[in-house]
């Protein structure tokens, strides 16, 4: 009776040992069953790209700022924002009335002083004639034929007086004459600069009349409108940068952001090399560009020197839009088939050695550490030389 309840309890011990050990065995090996999939990353053949980032705003490749030559109040728009314009398209008009008439007192000045240049005209060309005294000849003449005929006791002294002052009232016609004509070319003179002065003076309300339709001077989209009809401007040529804005167009078609990238990576940026932009608006898209300006000269801000470059962007369909935040990154290094993992997988020890852990179900905890040797690194992923492999499940950090 002894004997066999010994038995019983000794299977008894068996099977509560047989279970232990199989619990064990399943919580050792489902440990990584504890590790949250989300945590998990697989190690992946992929391009790791060199690269800088240059922030900055999208803005049009050509920007213009459209002021009015002449003063006046808008009296039609004839164009809105996101319009696409061509060179000389009318954009605006000012009400033209007060220039009209301008333009008409300016033609009739310009009558004017051409009538008074005909008249000074003919004044010299009668001067001309009374200058020349074809009547002094005849008097010289009838002067010599009388001192002879008086010589010869012919004619009395009374008559050769009458010849000799005819001769004298001729010579003062012929001097006075010759003193008019210097003043009548004077007045001619005057007349033409007269003359010239009106029309100039057409010619300046022609062009203030002209400068009242404000046309677009390139092909370009209408970015704003600053001014509605009944807005009063004001002349760029009377106050120059302070004048009143019209409107602004700008070729969004190509367009670039300019950014500032550090010294010490700006000696490798070329012009031409790729960039890829990003956005904000379309967070899951990247466009394509290219380097195509580097400023020659630094900026020193907070004892941080940086350089200022433009990457251009094709645009056809105008998607990007003016003053957009935007990241360039330019490409300076392709490494194509690199062995490729998120960076926040990566840990370092105090001599700086590289780890990572990898997924393992026969690990005590379900997961193995192990060392890896690292390359570069893009703040996302970051380049795996020795160590994984093609296919491995690295753990994040919780």
């Amino acid at each position: 009776m002894k004997k066999s309840r010994k038995i019983g309890l000794i299977a008894a011990a068996v099977v509560i040992v047989g279970v232990g050990g199989v619990w064990g065995l399943s919580t050792l090996n489902g440990a990584s069953s504890n590790i949250d999939p989300a945590r998990l990353a697989t190690a992946e053949t992929g391009v790791m790209l060199r690269s800088v980032v240059a922030t900055g705003k999208v803005e049009p490749i050509t920007k213009v700022e459209i002021k009015s030559k002449a003063n006046g109040i808008i009296e039609r728009l004839l164009v809105d924002v996101d319009q696409v314009v061509a060179p000389g398209q009318v954009l605006a008009e000012l009400d033209k009335e007060n220039l009209t008439a301008r333009m008409r007192e300016a033609r009739a000045n310009l009558q004017a002083a051409e009538a008074a240049h005909e008249a000074a005209v003919a004044s010299l060309k009668k001067n001309e004639i009374e200058a020349e005294a074809p009547e002094l000849e005849y008097a010289k003449r009838s002067t010599a034929r009388a001192q002879q005929l008086f010589e010869q006791k012919l004619v009395s002294q009374s008559q050769l007086d009458e010849a000799k002052t005819t001769l004298d009232q001729a010579l003062n016609r012929q001097r006075a004459a010759s003193g008019q004509l210097v003043i009548a070319r004077a007045r001619v003179a005057e007349a033409s600069a007269n003359v010239a002065q009106a029309r100039a003076a057409v010619e300046r309300a022609d062009e203030e009349l002209a400068n009242a339709t404000i046309k677009a001077p390139i092909r370009a989209t209408v970015l704003t409108r600053d001014v509605e009809i009944g807005s009063p401007v004001s002349s760029i040529l009377n106050l120059g940068a302070n004048a009143s804005l019209v409107m602004t167009l700008g070729d969004i078609e190509r367009v670039f952001v300019r950014g500032r990238v550090d010294e010490a990576d700006i000696g490798q940026v070329r012009l031409g090399q790729a960039a890829k932009i990003t956005t904000e608006t379309f967070r899951d898209r990247v466009f394509e560009g290219r380097v195509t300006q580097i400023s020659p000269i630094g900026v020193e801000r907070d004892n941080v020197t940086t350089f200022e470059v433009e990457v251009s962007i094709e645009n056809p369909g105008k998607e990007l839009k003016a003053n957009m935040t935007a990241n360039a990154e330019i490409i300076l290094e392709e490494f194509p088939g690199s062995l490729l993992v998120p960076e926040a997988a990566v840990t370092y020890d105090n001599q700086r050695n590289a780890f990572v852990d990898v997924a393992d179900a026969g690990a005590r905890n379900g997961r193995r550490r192990v060392p890896v040797k690292v390359g570069i690194g893009n703040g996302t992923r970051i380049q795996i030389t020795s160590g994984l492999e093609a296919g491995d499940k690295v753990v994040l950090p919780g």
